[in-house]
């Protein structure tokens, strides 16, 4: 994907934008999503980025250092347990795949229907992930929104990015470093399981946290 900057009002702040046309398929910057976050109100030093090398040259630039070999397998150890810990009982399943860790918010307990604001009832959970992936400070957060296949595939990705980006929205406003995040949204084009049954798409419309090691 092209590394690109978007710079606005010389940001110092970024969140990524990265997202799929859902007619043509390919990689684009959405400027639904960017619009998005500037009314969500993370900030004047608002950017977006397109690459995961930028997030990272953002952050060692800020200071903040990477992990070095061996090193990262065992950082990504203590944030999973403590993840684990503090998100037992809530609702959001913690898998590990290699050196990163996802997060599987299931919309029921998100988002009410068809909506992109979190629900308050959540907050005391995403209060629990802005602790944990506050103190791991050496990570990188992506932001997945998913939906079901129901109604058009315009719809369902212009609310899946507004959800994820809800979510980076409140992380960012617990003190999580914008510059870490970025915010994907994917429509109905990552199902976990069948649209055709109620149960089915349930598990499908989900928000995802993918942690990975700065490296």
């Amino acid at each position: 994907m092209k590394k690109t900057v978007l710079a606005v009002l010389a940001a110092t702040i970024f969140v990524g934008a990265c997202t799929t046309d859902p007619y043509t398929g390919q990689p684009k910057v959405s400027n639904t999503l960017g619009g998005a976050a500037l009314g969500a109100g993370l900030g004047a030093g608002l950017g977006m980025l397109a690459g995961g090398d930028d997030r990272r040259n953002a952050l060692i630039g800020a200071g903040i250092g990477a992990l070095a070999g061996g090193l990262a397998g065992n950082y990504m150890d203590q944030q999973e347990a403590e993840l684990r810990r503090q998100l037992q009982g809530t609702g959001v399943s913690v898998t590990r795949s290699g050196d990163q860790i996802i997060l599987n918010m299931p919309s029921n307990i998100t988002f009410a229907t068809d909506q992109d604001q979190v629900m308050p009832a959540f907050y005391p959970t995403l209060n629990s992930v802005a602790l944990v992936i506050n103190k791991f400070n050496r990570t990188i957060v992506d932001v997945y929104g998913h939906t079901d296949s129901t109604g058009s595939a315009g719809h369902n990705f212009d609310l899946s990015q507004r959800r994820a980006l809800s979510v980076a929205n409140y992380l960012s406003g617990r003190g999580v470093d914008s510059r870490r995040f970025a915010v994907t949204g994917f429509g109905a084009t990552r199902p976990i399981a069948t649209n055709a049954t109620p149960e089915g798409r349930a598990q499908n419309r989900r928000v995802e946290i993918q942690l990975s090691p700065l490296t």
